[in-house]
C-alpha cells in the first residue's frame, strides 16, 4: 500500500491526536502543516532549509504545474521529487480551488470545467479523469480527486448540487487512478450547511478512499462557521483514516483544527505574508517596516531558534525590507515557517503529554489575531484578485 496511517494518542478531552503518516518518501508526524510549494518551489526556499527548519512534507500546485512547465515535462524529468529536488513526502492538490476560483474565465457541467488561463489565456477543459493523470504524472505520494468549492454566501440549493457533483466526481477520479505508490484522498464539501457536510462526508467515507480533505472552509467565512462546519464534517469522517483541513495556516486555526480532529494544514499565508514584512510571533504578527523597529537590536523572539533569529536582529531585517533587498524576504520566510512548523511540534508534544487542553488555552489567551473584519476584507480581496485579475 502508498501509505499508512496510526492514530499513535488522541486527547480525552477534545477530538485533538497524534499520529503517523507513512509515505513511499518518509514518515509524516500529524498534525502537520505542510508549506506551500505552488510552482515546486516554496518560494525563496531551497529544500534543503526546509528539512532543515524541520518539515516533513511539502504540498505543489496542480493547476500551476499543468500550465507550466507542463505534466509531461515533470514526467519525463523523473518526476516532481527528482524535478524540484525535495526527498521526502509530496502532496498535489487538483486544481480545483484555482479553477473554481477563476469565476470569471471558467465554464461548468457535470463533465468538467472549461477555464482559460491565467498566464496566456489558452483555454483548458480540466475533468476529473485529467486530474488525476495530471497527478499521476507529476508523481506525488498524495494527490486529490477533483471537486468543486462553493463560495461562502452559495444558498443551500447550489451548495448541494455542487456537493453531489464532488461526489460524482470523487467516484470517477478514483475509477481514474492506477498509479499504486500514490495514495488518492477524497474531498468533502457541503458550503455552511451543517446538513449538507455530515452528508458529503459520509458518502465520501463510504467511498473508502486512504484519506480525506475538507474543502470549502477558511473562503470568507465567519471563524465560528468555520468551526460549526468542520465538527458536523469530522463526525462523519473514518477516524482511523487522515483528515486535512484545505488552506488554513494561521496559529489559532491550527489549534482550534487540531482540538476538532483535523491531522493535515496547509496554507500560504506564512510565506505570503513574509513577503509583506509580517512575522509570526508568540504574540501575533509584527510589523518589521515600523520605525520602533530602526533599533532593536534582538531577534524576532528570543526563545525561536531558526536560522533567522540565530544570527540577525529586528533592526537588520527592516533594514533589509526598507533597501528592497531580497535576503530580507527569504529571512522572513525561514522564521514564519519555522514557526508555524515549531508550533506544530509543540502541539504533538502536549498531546502526547496529556496536556493539550492546557497549553491551547494559555498559547491562545496570549495571542492577539488579525482582527475579523480585516481578515473577512483581506480574504475578499485575495479571492477578487484570482477570479479577476488572475483570471
Amino acid at each position: 500500500m502508498s501509505l499508512t496511517f496510526q492514530v499513535v494518542s488522541a486527547n480525552a478531552e477534545t477530538w485533538a491526536r497524534v499520529g503517523m503518516l507513512r509515505t513511499p518518501h518518509g514518515e509524516v508526524p500529524t498534525p502537520a502543516f505542510m508549506p506551500v510549494g505552488t510552482q515546486a518551489t516554496v518560494k525563496t526556499m531551497a529544500p534543503r532549509e526546509l528539512e532543515e527548519i524541520g518539515a516533513s512534507i511539502v504540498l505543489a500546485n496542480t493547476y500551476h504545474l499543468y500550465l507550466r512547465p507542463g505534466a509531461e515535462v515533470v514526467a519525463k524529468l523523473g518526476g516532481l521529487h527528482r524535478f524540484m529536488g525535495w526527498p521526502r513526502t509530496i502532496l498535489t492538490d487538483s486544481g480545483g480551488f484555482q479553477v473554481f476560483s477563476l469565476s470569471y474565465r471558467r465554464k461548468l457541467s457535470d463533465e468538467g470545467v472549461i477555464f482559460k488561463s491565467h498566464v496566456d489565456g489558452s483555454e483548458h477543459f480540466l475533468t476529473p479523469e485529467k486530474a488525476i493523470m495530471v497527478q499521476e504524472q507529476l508523481g506525488a505520494d498524495i494527490i486529490m480527486a477533483l471537486d468543486e468549492c462553493t463560495p461562502p454566501d452559495c444558498d443551500e440549493g447550489y451548495a448541494r448540487e455542487a456537493m453531489e457533483r464532488t461526489h460524482r466526481w470523487a467516484q470517477r477520479s478514483k475509477a481514474a487512478h492506477v498509479r499504486a505508490d500514490q495514495a488518492l484522498f477524497g474531498i468533502s464539501q457541503g458550503g455552511m450547511y451543517p446538513a449538507l457536510r455530515r452528508e458529503s462526508a459520509k458518502a465520501l467515507a463510504e467511498l473508502d478512499f486512504p484519506g480525506y480533505g475538507i474543502g470549502g472552509l477558511s473562503v470568507g467565512e465567519p471563524k465560528a462557521v468555520t468551526w460549526e462546519m468542520l465538527e458536523a464534517t469530522i463526525s462523519q469522517l473514518p477516524a482511523d483514516k487522515p483528515r486535512y483541513m484545505m488552506g488554513v495556516g494561521s496559529p489559532e486555526d491550527l489549534f482550534e483544527g487540531v482540538a476538532r480532529g483535523v491531522d493535515m494544514f496547509d496554507c500560504v499565508l506564512p510565506t505570503r505574508i513574509a513577503r509583506n514584512g509580517a512575522l509570526l510571533t508568540r504574540y501575533g504578527r509584527l510589523n518589521i517596516r515600523n520605525a520602533k523597529n530602526t533599533l532593536a537590536d534582538g531577534p524576532i523572539e528570543d526563545s525561536c531558534q531558526c536560522y533567522t533569529c540565530r544570527n540577525f536582529s529586528l533592526a537588520y531585517l527592516r533594514h533589509l525590507f526598507k533597501s528592497g533587498e531580497i535576503l530580507g524576504l527569504r529571512l522572513a520566510t525561514i522564521h514564519n515557517l519555522y514557526f508555524l512548523i515549531e508550533l506544530m511540534r509543540q502541539i504533538r508534544t502536549a498531546i502526547l503529554e496529556k496536556r493539550f487542553t492546557g497549553f491551547k488555552d494559555d498559547y491562545l489567551s496570549q495571542y492577539e489575531p488579525v482582527d475579523e473584519r480585516v481578515r473577512l476584507e483581506n480574504k475578499r480581496c485575495w479571492l477578487e484578485f484570482w477570479g479577476r485579475e488572475r483570471g
